[in-house]
This record gives structure tokens, sequence and C-alpha cells, in this order.
């Protein structure tokens, strides 16, 4: 943009910005949610700032409306449930020995060659099936299994506690 049009843009910030904060906040409620309104439809607006017509204030209204409508159908379809106390992480157990544990691991998964990490990563961590996993690294289910099998061998060496990890979870 030009300087000339940064100006005008910013004059325009300054003029209406109250007016269009008030907007915002009849719509959303709340300062902080007004302020984010009205911050997403100013970027919107000075984007295309130069193809505006006329009156930009309808054009940026009209903005806050429409991303406030789009909000509350986002909302709609992915509502938030309110929980009395927020766990740390959901659902995850974590000791210190788990968290050493999880490094060793991360380490001898980058010690492997890529096709082992691939073989591990698609079938334990995105659980797909030997078929599967076949499929999208192009290769025989042969290749899977013994690929797997030697991944699984050589991280045992790395960590020997993976081995009695696997075996107690397995009981």
């Amino acid at each position: 943009m030009t300087e000339g049009t940064d100006r005008e843009f910013t004059s325009f910030v300054n003029e209406r910005g109250g007016a269009l904060l008030r907007v915002a906040y009849a719509l959303t409620g709340n300062q902080h949610g007004a302020e984010d309104l009205l911050q997403s439809a100013l970027a919107k607006a000075y984007a295309r700032w130069t193809r505006i017509r006329g009156d930009a204030e309808p054009y940026v209204r009209r903005i806050l409306y429409h991303d406030q409508v789009s909000g509350w159908r986002r909302r709609a379809r992915r509502p938030e449930v309110p929980v009395a106390v927020l766990p740390d992480r959901a659902g995850v157990r974590d000791s210190g020995q788990d968290a050493d544990l999880r490094l060793l691991l991360r380490d001898a998964m980058r010690a492997l060659p890529p096709r082992q990490r691939a073989v591990l990563t698609l079938r334990y961590l995105e659980d797909l099936s030997v078929e599967q996993t076949a499929a999208l690294l192009g290769c025989h289910t042969g290749t899977v299994a013994s690929q797997t099998s030697k991944a699984l061998s050589r991280l045992r060496e790395l960590v020997p506690a993976f081995d009695g990890r696997i075996t107690e979870e397995a009981r």
C-alpha cells in the first residue's frame, strides 16, 4: 500500500474506531472479544482498503457481523464443555520415569533408519494395519513386518527399559 493509503486507513480507524468497538462490544458482550473481533475486521478491511468505494464504515460493520456469526457457527459445531477443575493434561499420568522413558525412546527413534521410523510411526502411532502401512510406503507386507521386527529389536537394544514396559503393559 502507499503511504497515502496507510494514512487514510489510520485516519479512518482513529475517527471511527470507537464507534466500531461499541458495535463489536454489542455483538460479543465483552471487551476482550470485542477488541479481537474489531482487530480481525480491521485487518480484513485493510487488505481490501484500495477496493472499498465510498464510506468504509458499513463495509467494516458487515465484516464484524459476518465474523461474529461465523464464530457462533463454529462454537455451535464444537461447543465448549465447562468443567470444575481443569486437568494438567487430559487423561495422562506422568511421572518422572515416564518422561525419562519418552525422552530415551525419542532419541532411540531418531537413531533408527528412516524406513524403520516410518513403519513404527504408521503401525503404532497412526494405528494402521500392516497392509495399510505397506500401501502407504509402497512396499510389500513382508517388508513392513521385517522392518517392524528389526526396529523393535533395535529399540530394545537402545532402551532396555522399553522391553520391560512392553511386557508389563501386555499383562
